[in-house]
């Protein structure tokens, strides 16, 4: 796998306000609307996220966030790998910059709100074999069968 080269992105881009739409079209394609909490291109430049996009030479292969929610815990958002990219390690790559850039923050936890349909299976797993565990609810975040909710300490 080629190393990414990452940029804290604005989600101006065309290619990236793309790349966005397709996530919350999956994203509103396997879960109800109410279960849906994918942040959009405008939530993404809020105060408090920091939204970073991969790219291999000139193509985008993957976006990660980090919300905060106070100064010792932070949310990843907005993980996603290209399809053509899946299953070659990239998520892992994007994984291993978000955990670094959390750490880097000061923050002491991390925590994440993912789906708990089969869709999400990968991802679930990914996020536990990095050390994430369930947790409930946090945030502003209710309990939802559709959501399964993990953090780790950093």
């Amino acid at each position: 796998m080629t190393a990414f080269r990452f940029e804290l992105d604005a989600a101006h881009d065309p290619r990236v306000v793309a790349f966005l739409r397709a996530h919350l079209e999956d994203m509103h394609r396997v879960s109800p609307p109410e279960s849906v909490h994918a942040l959009d291109t405008a939530q993404l430049r809020l105060p408090g996220i920091r939204f970073w996009t991969a790219w291999v030479h000139d193509a985008l292969v993957g976006s990660c966030a980090l919300k905060t929610i106070d100064s010792a815990h932070l949310e990843l958002k907005t993980m996603r790998i290209d399809a053509k990219h899946r299953g070659t390690g990239a998520a892992q790559q994007l994984l291993d910059f978000v955990l670094t850039q959390a750490q880097l923050s000061g923050a002491q936890r991390i925590s994440l709100e993912t789906g708990s349909q089969d869709f999400f299976v990968p991802a679930r797993r990914l996020y536990a074999r990095n050390g994430f565990v369930p947790c409930a609810p946090f945030g502003s975040y209710h309990p939802d069968p559709h959501s399964c909710f993990m953090s780790r300490v950093i």
